[in-house]
Protein backbone atom coordinates (compact mmCIF):
# COMPACT_ATOMS: atom_id res chain seq x y z
CA UNK A 1 0.00 0.00 0.00
CA UNK A 2 2.92 2.36 0.32
CA UNK A 3 2.53 2.91 -3.07
CA UNK A 4 -0.90 5.38 -2.96
CA UNK A 5 0.22 6.89 0.09
CA UNK A 6 2.84 8.64 -2.70
CA UNK A 7 0.36 9.30 -4.94
CA UNK A 8 -2.65 10.40 -2.20
CA UNK A 9 -0.90 11.89 0.45
CA UNK A 10 -3.73 14.21 1.63
CA UNK A 11 -6.74 12.04 0.26
CA UNK A 12 -6.09 8.92 2.88
CA UNK A 13 -8.65 9.42 5.93
CA UNK A 14 -8.07 8.27 9.24
CA UNK A 15 -9.00 4.87 10.25
CA UNK A 16 -12.44 3.65 10.72
CA UNK A 17 -11.72 3.22 14.24
CA UNK A 18 -10.81 6.90 14.98
CA UNK A 19 -13.47 9.09 15.65
CA UNK A 20 -11.36 11.65 14.80
CA UNK A 21 -13.24 11.89 10.84
CA UNK A 22 -16.21 12.79 12.40
CA UNK A 23 -16.04 17.18 12.43
CA UNK A 24 -14.29 16.57 8.59
CA UNK A 25 -17.17 14.58 7.53
CA UNK A 26 -19.78 16.61 9.23
CA UNK A 27 -18.65 19.89 7.74
CA UNK A 28 -18.42 18.16 4.27
CA UNK A 29 -22.23 16.76 4.41
CA UNK A 30 -23.40 20.36 5.73
CA UNK A 31 -21.15 21.79 2.36
CA UNK A 32 -22.98 19.33 0.21
CA UNK A 33 -26.73 19.42 1.43
CA UNK A 34 -26.31 23.51 1.59
CA UNK A 35 -25.14 24.10 -2.17
CA UNK A 36 -27.56 20.96 -3.14
CA UNK A 37 -27.31 17.60 -5.41
CA UNK A 38 -23.91 16.97 -7.13
CA UNK A 39 -22.34 19.54 -5.18
CA UNK A 40 -19.78 16.80 -3.98
CA UNK A 41 -19.69 13.47 -6.26
CA UNK A 42 -17.27 10.90 -5.51
CA UNK A 43 -16.05 7.33 -5.11
CA UNK A 44 -14.74 6.13 -2.26
CA UNK A 45 -12.85 2.86 -1.58
CA UNK A 46 -12.77 1.32 1.83
CA UNK A 47 -9.69 -0.81 2.27
CA UNK A 48 -9.35 -3.59 4.96
CA UNK A 49 -7.50 -1.96 7.08
CA UNK A 50 -10.26 0.67 7.59
CA UNK A 51 -8.50 3.02 5.24
CA UNK A 52 -10.41 5.55 2.95
CA UNK A 53 -9.56 6.76 -0.25
CA UNK A 54 -11.88 9.34 -2.34
CA UNK A 55 -11.01 8.22 -6.17
CA UNK A 56 -12.58 10.13 -9.06
CA UNK A 57 -13.20 6.96 -10.76
CA UNK A 58 -12.93 2.75 -10.73
CA UNK A 59 -13.32 -0.72 -12.46
CA UNK A 60 -12.75 -4.26 -12.18
CA UNK A 61 -10.58 -6.06 -13.61
CA UNK A 62 -10.87 -9.52 -12.27
CA UNK A 63 -9.06 -9.82 -9.04
CA UNK A 64 -7.78 -6.29 -9.42
CA UNK A 65 -9.68 -3.11 -8.83
CA UNK A 66 -8.14 -0.30 -11.28
CA UNK A 67 -8.69 3.12 -9.76
CA UNK A 68 -8.81 6.41 -11.46
CA UNK A 69 -6.82 9.36 -9.39
CA UNK A 70 -8.41 12.74 -8.73
CA UNK A 71 -5.39 14.22 -10.33
CA UNK A 72 -5.51 12.00 -13.72
CA UNK A 73 -4.01 9.14 -14.28
CA UNK A 74 -4.55 5.59 -12.77
CA UNK A 75 -2.92 2.53 -10.61
CA UNK A 76 -3.89 -1.04 -9.61
CA UNK A 77 -4.76 -2.66 -5.90
CA UNK A 78 -5.77 -6.53 -5.24
CA UNK A 79 -9.30 -6.82 -5.13
CA UNK A 80 -8.85 -8.79 -1.64
CA UNK A 81 -7.66 -5.39 -0.38
CA UNK A 82 -11.01 -3.81 -0.90
CA UNK A 83 -13.60 -4.23 1.73
CA UNK A 84 -16.43 -1.78 0.25
CA UNK A 85 -16.84 0.64 -2.80
CA UNK A 86 -19.73 3.53 -2.12
CA UNK A 87 -20.97 5.67 -4.86
CA UNK A 88 -22.42 8.94 -4.50
CA UNK A 89 -20.83 10.87 -1.63
CA UNK A 90 -23.15 13.28 0.57
CA UNK A 91 -25.44 13.69 -2.67
CA UNK A 92 -28.94 12.54 -0.49
CA UNK A 93 -31.27 15.55 0.90
CA UNK A 94 -31.45 16.29 4.44
CA UNK A 95 -35.05 15.35 4.55
CA UNK A 96 -34.29 11.78 2.82
CA UNK A 97 -31.60 11.38 5.75
CA UNK A 98 -34.08 12.10 8.28
CA UNK A 99 -36.48 9.59 6.65
CA UNK A 100 -33.71 6.58 6.24
CA UNK A 101 -32.75 7.75 10.22
CA UNK A 102 -35.65 8.46 12.69
CA UNK A 103 -34.74 10.92 15.59
CA UNK A 104 -33.12 9.53 18.58
CA UNK A 105 -36.46 8.91 20.44
CA UNK A 106 -37.46 6.71 17.29
CA UNK A 107 -34.14 4.94 16.29
CA UNK A 108 -34.54 2.26 19.55
CA UNK A 109 -32.91 -1.21 19.94
CA UNK A 110 -35.43 -3.53 18.16
CA UNK A 111 -35.66 -7.75 18.51
CA UNK A 112 -33.52 -8.67 15.57
CA UNK A 113 -32.78 -11.80 16.76
CA UNK A 114 -33.91 -15.21 15.15
CA UNK A 115 -37.83 -15.91 15.90
CA UNK A 116 -39.68 -19.43 14.18
CA UNK A 117 -42.69 -17.33 13.38
CA UNK A 118 -41.08 -14.54 11.17
CA UNK A 119 -40.17 -16.35 8.04
CA UNK A 120 -37.99 -15.31 4.89
CA UNK A 121 -39.96 -13.51 2.54
CA UNK A 122 -40.68 -13.96 -1.07
CA UNK A 123 -40.84 -17.55 -0.87
CA UNK A 124 -37.46 -18.18 -3.08
CA UNK A 125 -35.99 -21.35 -3.30
CA UNK A 126 -33.10 -20.06 -0.64
CA UNK A 127 -35.50 -19.73 1.87
CA UNK A 128 -34.12 -22.90 3.63
CA UNK A 129 -30.64 -21.75 3.51
CA UNK A 130 -31.77 -18.48 5.09
CA UNK A 131 -33.82 -19.75 7.34
CA UNK A 132 -30.73 -22.25 8.56
CA UNK A 133 -28.27 -19.20 8.59
CA UNK A 134 -30.84 -16.84 10.84
CA UNK A 135 -31.22 -19.48 13.47
CA UNK A 136 -27.52 -20.24 13.63
CA UNK A 137 -26.47 -16.67 14.18
CA UNK A 138 -29.81 -15.54 15.51
CA UNK A 139 -30.95 -12.58 12.97
CA UNK A 140 -33.79 -12.12 11.76
CA UNK A 141 -34.89 -14.58 8.76
CA UNK A 142 -36.97 -12.06 7.10
CA UNK A 143 -34.75 -9.02 7.36
CA UNK A 144 -31.93 -10.86 5.60
CA UNK A 145 -34.46 -11.65 2.67
CA UNK A 146 -35.07 -8.66 2.77
CA UNK A 147 -31.71 -7.39 2.58
CA UNK A 148 -30.89 -10.12 0.17
CA UNK A 149 -33.80 -8.87 -2.70
CA UNK A 150 -32.02 -5.63 -2.52
CA UNK A 151 -28.14 -6.80 -3.30
CA UNK A 152 -28.73 -9.65 -5.92
CA UNK A 153 -32.43 -10.19 -6.52
CA UNK A 154 -31.45 -13.71 -5.56
CA UNK A 155 -29.25 -14.47 -8.11
CA UNK A 156 -26.50 -16.52 -6.59
CA UNK A 157 -24.00 -15.91 -9.25
CA UNK A 158 -24.61 -12.26 -9.09
CA UNK A 159 -21.16 -10.10 -9.65
CA UNK A 160 -21.86 -6.15 -9.25
CA UNK A 161 -19.68 -3.74 -11.05
CA UNK A 162 -18.36 -2.89 -7.49
CA UNK A 163 -16.64 -6.44 -7.42
CA UNK A 164 -19.70 -7.67 -4.78
CA UNK A 165 -20.44 -11.52 -5.44
CA UNK A 166 -23.19 -14.20 -4.48
CA UNK A 167 -26.67 -13.47 -3.03
CA UNK A 168 -25.71 -11.38 -0.41
CA UNK A 169 -22.97 -9.24 -2.61
CA UNK A 170 -20.06 -10.08 -0.35
CA UNK A 171 -16.73 -8.18 -1.27
CA UNK A 172 -13.44 -10.37 -1.45
CA UNK A 173 -11.91 -8.75 1.85
CA UNK A 174 -14.54 -9.26 3.52
CA UNK A 175 -15.94 -13.32 2.24
CA UNK A 176 -11.74 -13.99 3.31
CA UNK A 177 -12.34 -12.42 6.76
CA UNK A 178 -15.88 -14.48 7.20
CA UNK A 179 -13.73 -17.42 5.91
CA UNK A 180 -16.11 -17.85 2.61
CA UNK A 181 -14.60 -19.48 0.23
CA UNK A 182 -16.86 -20.38 -1.88
CA UNK A 183 -18.72 -17.09 -2.68
CA UNK A 184 -20.84 -18.20 -5.30
CA UNK A 185 -22.22 -21.41 -3.14
CA UNK A 186 -25.57 -20.32 -1.13
CA UNK A 187 -25.15 -21.96 1.57
CA UNK A 188 -21.24 -20.00 1.84
CA UNK A 189 -22.50 -16.76 1.22
CA UNK A 190 -25.52 -16.72 2.75
CA UNK A 191 -24.01 -17.96 5.88
CA UNK A 192 -20.99 -15.69 5.86
CA UNK A 193 -23.23 -12.96 5.41
CA UNK A 194 -25.77 -13.22 8.17
CA UNK A 195 -22.54 -13.82 10.07
CA UNK A 196 -21.53 -10.09 9.42
CA UNK A 197 -25.38 -9.01 10.12
CA UNK A 198 -25.13 -10.78 13.36
CA UNK A 199 -21.64 -8.66 13.96
CA UNK A 200 -23.39 -5.50 12.96
CA UNK A 201 -26.08 -6.11 15.60
CA UNK A 202 -23.83 -6.40 17.90
CA UNK A 203 -22.23 -3.39 17.34
CA UNK A 204 -25.40 -1.28 16.61
CA UNK A 205 -27.50 -2.10 18.90
CA UNK A 206 -30.18 -3.72 17.10
CA UNK A 207 -31.29 -0.78 15.03
CA UNK A 208 -32.20 -1.79 11.87
CA UNK A 209 -31.49 1.30 9.53
CA UNK A 210 -28.06 1.66 11.54
CA UNK A 211 -27.47 -2.29 11.02
CA UNK A 212 -28.38 -1.98 7.23
CA UNK A 213 -26.45 1.33 6.74
CA UNK A 214 -23.40 -0.32 8.06
CA UNK A 215 -23.45 -2.99 5.53
CA UNK A 216 -23.87 -1.08 2.45
CA UNK A 217 -21.73 1.88 3.87
CA UNK A 218 -19.68 0.44 6.37
CA UNK A 219 -19.20 0.55 9.83
CA UNK A 220 -17.13 3.77 9.85
CA UNK A 221 -19.47 6.21 7.50
CA UNK A 222 -22.10 4.92 10.30
CA UNK A 223 -19.89 5.72 13.25
CA UNK A 224 -18.69 8.22 11.69
CA UNK A 225 -22.07 10.42 10.61
CA UNK A 226 -23.65 9.08 13.67
CA UNK A 227 -26.57 7.53 12.10
CA UNK A 228 -27.21 6.61 8.39
CA UNK A 229 -24.57 8.76 5.72
CA UNK A 230 -26.12 11.30 3.67
CA UNK A 231 -25.08 9.01 0.42
CA UNK A 232 -28.32 8.50 -2.09
CA UNK A 233 -26.82 5.13 -2.18
CA UNK A 234 -27.37 4.09 1.16
CA UNK A 235 -30.22 6.17 1.80
CA UNK A 236 -32.29 4.46 -0.85
CA UNK A 237 -30.56 1.31 -0.27
CA UNK A 238 -32.15 1.38 3.92
CA UNK A 239 -35.55 2.92 2.86
CA UNK A 240 -36.39 -0.19 -0.10
CA UNK A 241 -34.78 -2.70 2.82
CA UNK A 242 -37.44 -1.05 5.87
CA UNK A 243 -40.06 -0.86 3.04
CA UNK A 244 -40.03 -4.50 2.48
CA UNK A 245 -39.17 -6.04 6.55
CA UNK A 246 -41.27 -3.33 8.43
CA UNK A 247 -45.01 -4.79 6.91
CA UNK A 248 -43.92 -8.35 7.31
CA UNK A 249 -42.96 -8.11 11.04
CA UNK A 250 -45.92 -5.89 11.95
CA UNK A 251 -47.85 -8.70 10.69
CA UNK A 252 -45.95 -11.52 12.65
CA UNK A 253 -46.87 -9.46 15.71
CA UNK A 254 -50.30 -8.91 15.09
CA UNK A 255 -50.62 -12.47 14.80
CA UNK A 256 -48.70 -13.32 17.90
CA UNK A 257 -49.80 -13.13 21.68
CA UNK A 258 -48.99 -8.89 22.22
CA UNK A 259 -45.92 -8.34 24.25
CA UNK A 260 -46.04 -5.74 26.74
CA UNK A 261 -45.45 -2.42 24.06
CA UNK A 262 -43.19 -3.72 21.68
CA UNK A 263 -40.53 -0.72 20.40
CA UNK A 264 -41.77 1.02 17.57
CA UNK A 265 -40.80 -0.07 14.06
CA UNK A 266 -38.53 2.55 12.01
CA UNK A 267 -40.05 4.75 10.08
CA UNK A 268 -40.62 4.67 6.17
CA UNK A 269 -42.44 6.65 3.50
Amino acid sequence: MTPLRREWPRTIMRSRRSMSLLPRCLVLAAAALALGPGALRAELVVFEDGRVVKVASYRVHGDDLEIGLPGGGSTSVAMSRVERIVDDEVLATVAEVREASPPAAASIAYDLGYQPHRKPLFGTPYDGVIEAAAKRYNVDAALVSALIRAESNFEPRAVSRKGARGLMQLMPATARRLDVRRPFDPGSNVKGGVRYLRELLERFDSRPELVLAAYNAGEGAVESYQGVPPYRETVGYVKRILSWWKPAVASALASTAPAAHPPPLPSVR
